[in-house]
């Protein structure tokens, strides 16, 4: 696909990002998707260029990269590349304003990891001193997110709670009676 193929690309059709992926459009009618749980996604922009991108990490961290590429599930790798990825392109790092989104608490039975990659997320914005310009963070819903970044126009869309969670099958599989002892003489194969 020639450049200009893949620039009217990005205006037919949104572009989703999944976990450990990232995106950068400077295309006026692009729109970058997502959808997050305890996941953190990105949407920044550089505002007088008309260019933004998005990111979604799965985990909060620096962890360092190893032979699978995993690094790009953290964070602070997934925040760096978005970043360079627009100072590449011409955006101006004191311009760049930031929407976050998700850290969603999905499963109570488990570590907070929506939590941590929300203060993650915060943390990194103070600490390189970028622009925080709304958002969502947290709550205990899954939510789907679309981003025009060449508005800075973002759009949430909270999803259903799940019925019952792996979790909470399991608990309820281990609260029934187990089944009554077989009589004399009976046999049960499984």
């Amino acid at each position: 696909m020639t450049a200009s193929a893949r620039y009217e690309a990005l205006a037919q059709r949104p572009t989703h990002v999944v976990q450990g992926e990232f995106c950068v459009a400077d295309h006026p009618d692009a729109v970058l998707t997502t959808v997050l749980g305890s996941c953190v996604a990105a949407c920044m922009r550089d505002p007088v260029l008309g260019l933004g991108g998005m990111n979604h990490f799965l985990l909060p961290g620096a962890q360092e990269a190893d032979a699978t590429g995993d690094a790009q599930r953290y964070g602070a790798h997934a925040m760096e590349l978005l970043v360079n990825a627009l100072l590449a392109r011409g955006a101006q790092r004191s311009r760049l304003e930031v929407k976050l989104f998700g850290g969603a608490r999905m499963l109570k039975a488990l570590t907070d990891v929506g939590a941590a990659n929300a203060e993650f997320a915060e943390a990194y914005l103070r600490l390189e001193g970028l622009t925080y310009v709304g958002g969502s963070l947290r709550g205990d819903q899954a939510r789907r997110v679309q981003y025009w970044p060449g508005s800075g126009r973002a759009r949430q869309i909270l999803l259903p709670h799940q019925v019952v969670t792996p979790f909470e099958a399991e608990r309820e599989r281990v609260r029934r009676p187990p089944p009554a002892p077989a009589a004399a003489g009976e046999l049960e194969l499984f």
